[in-house]
């Protein structure tokens, strides 16, 4: 696949058969992505919809978690990619099928669902080392660009939630994992959906609790980081918010000539 005029979506479904009861396909079908990262996929191979395994011009990759039910990411691919690698070597983290890795002929495309430190940040060490371990196994790939995609579970600056002040101690936007991202700018990878919008207010994730999606109450946690050398050919970069069917919403990128 080449880079020019490409669309490349990500979305957390938050449950890949429940999306599909949401109107997922209708969806599908009228935005035709070139590759569709999903993350939070909740079904393994035995239970993932048989349909979206037959979609005329894709190919279907799948990392299911070993636990039942639960996280999980997948791809939908127009070109089959050259290699794909489900897996960073380390083996709790890969139980979990967080990390995808696809490499195309002039990028590789890394599909993430990163952790959640959880209420109480009970798993925040649990994301720390993940995204320690992330970053070198990233790093590994520096011989044509890179794209970085899927929920990081972090928003990075107060502009990227609706109340910092009251969430600095919270999962999500403790110090420590905002300054992931400052680690992620130091490697060499750019926000590219900040970068074009520097100073604009957008989310993509919402709490299903007190009307939040409603009253746009959110946080953007939602990422396409590319490498910065990558950044002028980024055309578009998008928060789909007003699409429906998860508390995530899709985030795009498009990648010009």
């Amino acid at each position: 696949m080449k880079l020019k005029n490409t669309k490349i979506y990500s979305w957390n479904v938050n449950g890949i058969r429940a999306a599909l009861r949401k109107d997922f396909m209708k969806w599908f079908d009228k935005t035709k992505p070139d590759i569709l990262c999903l993350q939070e996929i909740k079904a393994d191979a035995t239970v993932f919809p048989k349909e979206l395994y037959d979609i005329d011009g894709y190919n279907l990759y799948i990392n299911p978690a070993q636990k039942k039910g639960y996280s999980g990411t997948a791809v939908l691919t127009r070109q089959e990619p050259i290699r794909i690698i489900n897996k960073i070597g380390i083996p709790k983290f890969d139980d979990e099928g967080r990390v995808q890795l696809l490499e195309f002929e002039n990028f590789y495309l890394i599909n993430t669902y990163f952790p959640n430190s959880q209420h109480g940040l009970l798993r925040l060490d649990f994301k720390q080392e993940f995204n320690v371990e992330y970053l070198k196994f990233v790093q590994q790939f520096d011989d044509k660009p890179v794209i970085l995609t899927g929920d990081f579970n972090f928003a990075h600056q107060e502009i990227d939630l609706t109340k910092p002040k009251a969430n600095k101690k919270n999962a999500g936007f403790t110090p420590e994992e905002r300054a992931y991202g400052e680690d992620l700018i130091k490697a060499g990878f750019v926000d590219s959906w900040r970068e074009l919008n520097p100073e604009k207010i957008k989310y993509s994730w919402w709490s299903y609790r007190s009307g939040a999606r409603s009253r746009n109450i959110g946080w953007r946690i939602d990422y396409f980081w590319v490498d910065k050398k990558l950044m002028k050919k980024i055309k578009k970069a998008e928060i789909h918010d007003s699409i429906l069917g998860s508390d995530h919403c899709p985030v795009s990128i498009e990648i010009g000539s």
